[in-house]
């Protein structure tokens, strides 16, 4: 009855179709004891809530003696530990901070023991073993041992259980390098902006800003939405085929593209590594033109003008 299954995860709650599964004509030897112990090796892949009519616990995996008796005290944190236990929980625990911040502590000092313990050391981390030091704690390992302690006893008090996840370090990491990214932006930003100290430099960068976005339309609507279908079309009148002259249409706008950049009185010096990177970005617009439409290739050029010249 395999199509029945399928239906039966289609339309209906996973605990529902556990149900349905177990008390299947074809299982008459199974009795409820059976199905509480299946629901039960289950509980860890549980992805949906309750459904209308199980209990919570249920659904979390916990076997119930009857319909009607009332959750027991102990079985209620298991079944919302078994809900919560998302990367933005388990993220947050003392645990898997400890064990993500291990490498940094090791680390930093096996590195100050390589190059010496003369060698500056952090700023912080001077403070605070001159604290220890006040105190009649000035054991050089006392430190990193306070530090693997403090979350190990944070861990303890939280009642968290002794386990964390490879995935759950990885998403940490990248978590971690985009914040970092975002707050280089920021301090690039805000380096710009604090340099500005007149209202002739404020309108400055309003011009600038308003040149970028009449760049990345104006640029996309001469190159990729006229000359483009244009150069194609000469070509095809010449003989080449379909083919053939869109490659070199595309070559020959996105090197029109590049060199326009070098023109007129406030055209940039010209530089290979410059008009190559621009002919390059000409093919990029393009390709965008071409596969996304009008709107996208504006708009990224647009964005790519304003990221680079504020930040």
């Amino acid at each position: 009855m395999l199509w029945l299954n399928r239906i039966r995860m289609q339309h209906f709650p996973a605990n529902f179709v556990r149900k349905a599964h177990f008390f299947s004509p074809s299982d008459d030897g199974l009795d409820a004891d059976g199905f509480e112990q299946s629901l039960s090796d289950l509980s860890l892949f549980q992805v949906s809530g309750p459904a209308s009519g199980d209990s919570p616990n249920a659904a979390a995996g916990i076997g119930t003696e009857s319909a009607g008796e009332e959750n027991s005290p102990s079985e209620t944190p298991t079944a919302v530990a078994l809900q919560e236990e998302t990367y933005w929980s388990l993220s947050r625990t003392p645990l898997t901070s400890l064990v993500f911040t291990l490498p940094l502590v090791l680390a930093y000092e096996g590195g100050v023991l390589l190059l010496g313990r003369s060698h500056p050391r952090n700023g912080a981390d001077v403070w605070l073993r001159q604290l220890l030091d006040g105190v009649g704690l000035g054991a050089y390992f006392l430190l990193p041992v306070l530090t693997v302690l403090g979350l190990l006893a944070w861990h303890h008090i939280e009642h968290d259980r002794w386990r964390y996840s490879s995935a759950v370090l990885l998403g940490m990491a990248g978590e971690c390098l985009l914040w970092a990214v975002a707050l280089v932006g920021l301090a690039q930003l805000q380096e710009n902006l604090w340099s500005l100290q007149t209202g002739a430099a404020w309108e400055g960068i309003l011009a600038r800003l308003i040149g970028f976005c009449g760049a990345g339309l104006y640029e996309e609507v001469l190159f990729r939405l006229l000359l483009l279908p244009l150069v194609v079309w000469v070509l095809q009148r010449l003989g080449f085929s379909m083919f053939s002259a869109g490659l070199c249409a595309l070559l020959s706008t996105s090197l029109l593209f590049s060199a326009a950049h070098y023109v007129g009185p406030d055209g940039d010096t010209l530089q290979l590594y410059s008009f190559f990177f621009r002919t390059m970005a000409g093919i990029f617009f393009a390709a965008l033109f071409l596969l996304r439409g009008f709107g996208i290739a504006a708009g990224t050029h647009a964005a790519y003008d304003l990221v680079i010249g504020i930040v």
